[in-house]
């Protein structure tokens, strides 16, 4: 209790220094119920920020993440260490696979994405179908994020038998972006090689701040 006393107080030094409008709150309470606590103060913010302290802590970041973003539909900007923590990023790449939470990852980032100077939409073995990705994959969403004033390009990229999260963040790095937005998806298997996976990846390379949504 003393230690969480002690980073509350340097946190509100920081902000005041800032002249920020800010509201700092702490609970000291066991492991079970982390979640319920970061759950109950996402659901009334815009954006949980997950850094690299709790990232690198394996008991709590998952249940922090689940609390935040998959118990609140509220999005994250998780922050691996080393990684830039901007909403204001220059290069974005947009993980695009026409379902659903890759379009609430775009809404949620709608205002970033708008900014930035190039937006680049990837897709990972796209299929031209009726519905879905349509005749021409990445077309309707580059077409969506124009309208609200981004500049965008559309990269198809081919697998090669690689998992597709990794496709992404090296074809990120290789276009120098700034950050990764991409869907995050429900199920407890997707969420650990989501948060074992990808972010454990882009940790151990030139790291990127991960934008997600569901």
């Amino acid at each position: 209790m003393a230690n969480l006393e002690k980073t509350s107080r340097e946190i509100q030094k920081q902000l005041r220094a800032m002249r920020l409008c800010y509201d700092v709150d702490t609970d000291y309470c066991d492991q079970a119920s982390v979640g319920d606590a970061v759950r109950q103060r996402a659901l009334c913010n815009d954006l949980a920020i997950v850094g690299p302290a709790l990232l690198n802590d394996i008991n709590l970041s998952p249940l922090v993440i689940n609390g935040s973003l998959f118990d609140t539909g509220k999005p994250v900007l998780v922050v691996p260490e080393g990684a830039e923590a901007t909403l204001s990023p220059r290069r974005v790449l947009v993980g695009w696979d026409s379902r659903v939470e890759a379009s609430r990852s775009v809404r949620e980032a709608l205002d970033l994405l708008a900014d930035a100077e190039e937006v680049r939409v990837a897709l990972v073995d796209p299929e031209a179908t009726c519905t879905g990705n349509g005749a021409e994959p990445g077309a309707d969403i580059a077409a969506y994020l124009t309208r609200h004033g981004a500049r965008v390009s559309v990269d198809r990229l081919a697998s090669a038998g690689k998992p597709v999260a990794t496709v992404l963040a090296q074809h990120a790095i290789d276009t120098s972006a700034n950050m990764i937005v991409m869907g995050a998806y429900g199920s407890r298997r997707m969420r650990e090689r989501l948060f074992g996976g990808v972010t454990r990846w882009i940790v151990g390379k030139p790291p990127l701040p991960l934008f997600l949504a569901r």
